[in-house]
């Protein structure tokens, strides 16, 4: 499947690759591009046989420069509030997917661009990258979670210091401080990409829906409550096949082959 905007494409390991396809203006974000976006999360959403999503940007440049400041320059202030509402809800619904998604950062990530990869699950960058919320010298401030979500990543301190400066870290940088989870050379940061949804598709995928569901709604609450969400997620797990053909797998020695029931 392919739109002007955004480039669709499924890998023989069950990973959808979306690619933001605006090169010549560093992938930034405008109104089409969200739209064509929120249709391909909402397809996924109901996909089973897509076990991991790929988020990268066409060119060697940019992942994705942020918002369009040419279009939002001609844009009246109710319809500023809509982009930033759309792109805030979208970006929840990127994280809301029941499969794993990871970015892969190929360059420069900006404003909403480092959004993007704040509301993925994982994030890989090239060593050319360069990522940063950096709204406030354009006297506003991250409309689409960044406030939210690099804090419960990095921690509070260091999402202040970015976010009041906003200042852009290298890839080096970005990996001291756990804004990535690993640096790659550009030519391999697709081939690295892929090497982990290759890992993600060999296991059980309720398993893992359950795993990110229990992660993500544990963190916003305390221990004791967290782990209640751990259990009910746990016992999604028991009466399943896959859960019998993991353990029937291990029993004769070979991999198992897991269907998602």
């Amino acid at each position: 499947m392919t739109t002007q905007d955004l480039l669709i494409k499924q890998e023989k390991n069950q990973a959808a690759i979306l690619t933001f396809n605006r090169p010549a203006v560093m992938n930034c974000l405008n109104f089409d591009l969200l739209f064509a976006l929120k249709d391909a999360v909402e397809a996924l959403q109901f996909d089973d046989k897509i076990r991991c999503v790929i988020i990268t940007g066409a060119g060697e440049k940019a992942f994705c420069a942020g918002a369009d400041l040419k279009e939002r320059a001609t844009l009246p202030p109710e319809k500023v509030k809509q982009f930033i509402l759309t792109i805030r809800n979208l970006l929840t619904s990127i994280q809301n997917l029941k499969m794993p998604v990871i970015s892969a950062v190929n360059g420069i990530a900006l404003g909403g661009g480092t959004e993007v990869a704040l509301a993925s699950d994982i994030r890989i960058a090239s060593q050319t990258a360069s990522m940063g919320l950096t709204e406030t010298r354009l006297a506003i401030i991250p409309g689409g979670g960044g406030t939210q979500r690099l804090p419960r990543i990095i921690g509070v301190a260091k999402a202040k210091e970015l976010i009041f400066t906003g200042r852009r870290v290298d890839a080096e940088e970005a990996l001291d401080i756990g804004l990535v989870n690993a640096v790659a050379k550009p030519e391999k940061l697709m081939d690295t990409c892929l090497e982990m949804a290759a890992m993600i598709a060999e296991t059980g995928p309720i398993a893992v829906e359950m795993a990110k569901y229990a992660i993500d709604k544990g963190i916003e609450t305390d221990l004791a409550t967290g782990l209640a969400i751990e259990s009910n997620a746990y016992r999604v797990t028991i009466p399943t096949e896959d859960r019998m053909e993991g353990l029937t797998a291990f029993r004769e020695k070979r991999k198992p082959v897991y269907k998602g029931k």
